[in-house]
């Protein structure tokens, strides 16, 4: 599990990851929940203010399982969390409806941007989309890092990558299997291209040599949903742990603290309350 500060070590990480995935694994139950979401949830600090708060509201203690978002998901349909906040509409979309995931909610939204070398070897600067700026790195084959990893973030690169007609591969291309704040810093280590949700690159903004070359292009928003685990599919799990977390992540109180965060830092918000709002075209 992770600590509830900073990061976790990659190795307990892995040592959870491979807990949950053992055969008749379960979900804690009574006080305690599990929650499986994406990284960049946790890289960008939102969750250290959100879970304590919760936990201070409703007596339940979380643990958290940070990783990319096709885990996220895979481990509440194998009845392995007890909710799941993800940011891959098109994924959570078969999950709810093969069944084993339930209740989609809208939570909140950032976007993301295409970043990279200050020196833009590429020459995307003043592409008019994210397509061109893909074939321009493509074609002059300049590195990128991929998550590689399944995650929100990776699906997203992966559209990117089909609507441009390009299919990565070679010296160039290097694949990080690691989260968006290690990929960040991999790619400004290798002054490389990557794509990244804008929270998590705010987050880690002052140790990176990276610059912003793309954003605002409609098919880089970011939504995030909070899914519940069909206690019909998987009886063990804690489903009113479970929905108690969903219901306060929608809630008034929660989407106050998640339309200010980061501003106070940052001088913006990192993410953008959704709950209760029409879900976005693509979204």
């Amino acid at each position: 599990m992770r600590r509830r500060r900073g990061s976790p070590r990659p190795l307990v990480v892995g040592l959870v990851a491979a807990l949950l995935a053992a055969p008749g694994a379960v979900a804690p139950q009574g006080k305690t929940l599990l929650l499986a979401t994406t990284t960049s949830t946790q890289d960008s600090g939102l969750l250290d203010v959100l879970v304590p708060l919760f936990e201070k509201k409703t007596g339940h203690t979380v643990k958290t399982i940070a990783v990319g978002t096709g885990q996220s998901l895979a481990l509440g349909a194998r009845g392995e969390a007890d909710v799941v906040l993800a940011h891959a509409p098109e994924l959570e979309r078969r999950y709810v409806a093969e069944g084993s995931l339930t209740n989609r909610r809208p939570v909140m939204h950032n976007d993301f941007i295409l970043v990279g070398p200050p020196a833009d070897p590429a020459g995307i600067r003043g592409a008019t989309g994210a397509a061109e700026a893909f074939r321009r790195i493509a074609g002059r084959q300049v590195r990128f890092v991929s998550r590689g990893d399944n995650s929100g973030t990776h699906n997203k690169e992966r559209s990117l990558w089909k609507a441009a007609g390009v299919i990565p591969g070679g010296p160039w291309f290097l694949e990080s299997g690691q989260g968006m704040g290690a990929t960040l810093v991999i790619a400004s280590e290798k002054d490389a291209y990557t794509l990244t949700d804008r929270g998590t690159y705010l987050a880690f903004q002052q140790r990176l040599r990276l610059t912003i070359f793309l954003e605002g292009d409609a098919p880089l928003l970011n939504p995030y949903h909070v899914l519940e685990v069909n206690p019909a599919r998987h009886p063990k799990v804690n489903a009113a742990g479970g929905k108690a977390f969903a219901d306060f992540l929608v809630s008034d109180e929660a989407q106050e603290v998640i339309r200010t965060f980061g501003v106070e830092k940052y001088g913006q918000p990192l993410f953008f309350p959704d709950a209760g709002k029409p879900e976005p075209e693509g979204g």
